[in-house]
């Protein structure tokens, strides 16, 4: 089954499928939708919540792009917290389109993954992000098949688990200091005039 969705030889042979930004469904192949401005797009599915749920959904504020973005699980909201205190990101969307192939039995094989990023550069970059702990055979499998489809495009692929605590800690904690709501013209002016050349705090 899915041991031979991670060798497509081409971007023709994957199929993309996303919700444009005006409304609407989309499909078409990787080949062809690969310049879409995935950064942009609401996710492609809901996010689920039911009772007795295991993990925890929402929506972050992203102080890059000034809008919220949607999370599946605490795991996948620090990732968005470093996303967002990361320069080279000009953008993030989550969830923000499907990956699917047939494979040689015939069988669709789906994939979403969990963020596309865009660089400065203009460089894309999709992420998933599961424990390492809880990557099954099956998953593993999708993981390479998505790494082996972002470089048939020029994308960048990572599969990355929790972050270090403390530095977690920490970018929590400063992540609440960068809303619009807590935003001080006057004191942010002058901070930047004094902190223009290196000096001591």
């Amino acid at each position: 089954m899915a041991e031979h969705w991670h060798v497509p030889k081409s971007a023709e042979d994957l199929e993309v499928e996303y919700v444009a930004a005006a409304g609407g469904r989309r499909r078409g192949t990787l080949d062809e939708l690969w310049p879409i401005q995935f950064e942009s797009v609401p996710p492609e599915r809901r996010f689920p919540a039911f009772r007795g749920q295991g993990n925890r959904c929402g929506c972050y504020w992203s102080a890059t792009c000034g809008a919220h973005v949607g999370f599946e699980s605490w795991l996948e909201r620090d990732r968005l917290v470093l996303l967002d205190f990361d320069p080279l990101v000009t953008g993030p969307a989550s969830q923000p389109f499907r990956l699917s192939r047939t494979d040689s039995e015939g069988k669709r094989i789906r994939h979403t993954p969990d963020f596309f990023v865009r660089h400065a550069d203009g460089t894309g970059l999709v992420i998933d992000v599961r424990p390492d702990d809880r990557i099954e055979p099956y998953d593993a499998v999708k993981f390479a098949a998505t790494a082996v489809a972002c470089s048939l495009v020029g994308w960048n692929f990572m599969r990355v688990g929790a972050p270090e605590a403390v530095l977690m800690a920490n970018v929590r904690w400063l992540a609440g200091y960068r809303h619009p709501r807590v935003h001080r013209p006057e004191d942010a002016a002058r901070l930047m005039a004094v902190f223009s050349e290196d000096t001591p705090l």
